[in-house]
This record gives C-alpha cells, structure tokens and sequence, in this order.
C-alpha cells in the first residue's frame, strides 16, 4: 500500500490532533494532496494519504485492476487497521467519493466525519453508478478534449478506461491551479477505469443505516469546471443532514487551487464538536 504518512508534531494542550486520511480523484494518486498533507502535518495532524490500486505509485496498471473493491482495498484495509476506539477524518476527491462511501458502510464507526471535496457523492439505497450517470449527463466526448476513452476486460461487456489529456486538464481541471502544479499533474496521472460494470458499483450496499448515519460534509468547489457548483450540491441533496460549504475561487483541484484554504476548512471540520 503506498502512500504518504506522518506523525503528529509537538504536543499541545490547546490543539485538537485528527487524523486525516487523504484519498484521491480518477487518473491522480497520493502526490495530488503534497500541499495539503504538509499543512495538515505542520499543524500536528497524522496524515495518511493512500494510492487506490494501480493508482499513483502503487504497483501494477490501473486498467487491469479487477474490481471496484480491489481499487478501494488500500482504503478500506487503513480504516479497517485504526485501533480500537480510533476515529479518522476521511476526506475524498472526485472519484474517491465512492470509496469512501464504501468505507463509510463498512466502517461508520470509525470514522468521525467524511469529507468530500467536489467529490462524486452516491445516494444511500441507489447504487453508486447512479451517482456516476448523473455526472455524465450532457457531457459527450468532445467535453473530453484530448483525454483517451478506452475499453478493457471482457471484450463482450467492456468497462471504460480514462485518462486525462493535457489541455483537457489545463481548461477543466487545473484551470485555477498553479502552472507547476498542473505540469506535476500531466506527468503524474495514469488511466483509471471507471468500474461501470462493477458488481459493487451496481449493488445495493449503501444504507441510511451505516454510511448514511455517518457525520458528512461537503466542500464546493465554486469555480469547477468538470463538476459544476450546481452538480455538487444536487449531489448533497440526495443526503440528507449533509453540511454543505462552498470554497470560492477553487477548480475541480482545490488541494492545488485553494491548498492553504482547504486545509484550514477540513482542520476546522474536524475540529467541530458534531463529530
């Protein structure tokens, strides 16, 4: 399991210490949160920022990684690990949203609140895919520009395969961002599948009673251009008790567009007494 990790700093009587758990967006890994992490991590937080399978530095190609569950396991094996009586801070971006919702089911009882920042929130009782259908609404192919569509698995029902193409990331995603961080990105990202034929992702195994009774949040991404603001909180919507917060001048990639900003929002989240 790759990944990024640190100990809390200095003790203080004065500071709440969480530990954040950090998870990535399609085609990204752990790298995407390097800014983020070292805020968190400067504060005093424990920061655990993971690579889904075949994702960032972890072994083995994205496209051949089996099932959604297989993607999700480095997540759901750290949340699965805290010790007895721990709560994390999860916090998702994008397609990490449906881990987390996946991790949320399986372990609400370690989690003291999930995060998503613009991140693909599924409905309890509708399977994830749903979620995923609604994002794709009106978007064809040239909404992609230079991004590679694929296949892979079974020719006879194929999952889709994606990758971010540079100027697609530059006028959709990293429109905000820093030009370094957007040069990091095109040379860090790798295909992703989508899992659209996944029997996880088509299940019924979100409940109100698990990963719907778990404190959530949602961080708005106002200026994002591949998830509208719009989109993001329809997405809240279908979550009731869902806390809503909207993070002005932040593109789809936050962590680099509005990096200092986030991190006060999720230490701040964490630190509510809701949790």
């Amino acid at each position: 399991m790759a990944s990024l990790s640190a100990s809390s700093g200095t003790e203080s009587g004065e500071t709440q210490r969480h530990h954040f758990v950090l998870i990535h967006g399609v085609c990204h890994g752990a790298w995407c949160w390097y800014r983020v992490a070292t805020a968190l991590e400067a504060a005093g937080h424990r920061v655990t920022a993971l690579d889904m399978a075949g994702c960032g530095a972890s072994p083995g190609r994205g496209e051949e990684v089996a099932s959604f569950e297989e993607y999700s396991r480095p997540l759901l094996d750290a949340v699965a690990a805290l010790p007895g009586g721990e709560k994390a801070v999860l916090v998702a971006h994008s397609f990490g949203g449906q881990s987390l919702a996946l991790a949320m089911e399986r372990y609400p009882e370690k989690v003291a609140v999930a995060v998503f920042v613009t991140a693909t929130m599924p409905a309890a009782g509708k399977p994830m895919t749903y979620a995923f259908k609604q994002l794709s609404q009106g978007k064809g192919p040239d909404f992609f520009l230079d991004s590679t569509l694929g296949t892979t698995g079974d020719p006879h029902n194929p999952d889709k395969t994606f990758l971010f193409g540079p100027k697609y990331m530059a006028r959709r995603v990293y429109q905000l961002s820093p030009p370094e961080d957007l040069t990091l990105g095109i040379a860090m990202v790798r295909p992703s599948r989508r899992f659209l034929n996944d029997e996880t992702m088509n299940g019924d195994v979100l409940t109100a009673g698990r990963y719907g009774a778990v404190r959530r949040v949602y961080i708005v991404a106002e200026e994002d251009e591949w998830k509208p603001a719009e989109t993001q909180r329809l997405m809240a919507s279908w979550n009731p008790g869902t806390e809503v917060v909207g993070l002005q001048g932040a593109d789809h990639m936050p962590m680099f567009s509005k990096p200092r900003e986030l991190s006060e929002l999720l230490m701040e989240i964490a630190n509510d007494k809701q949790s």
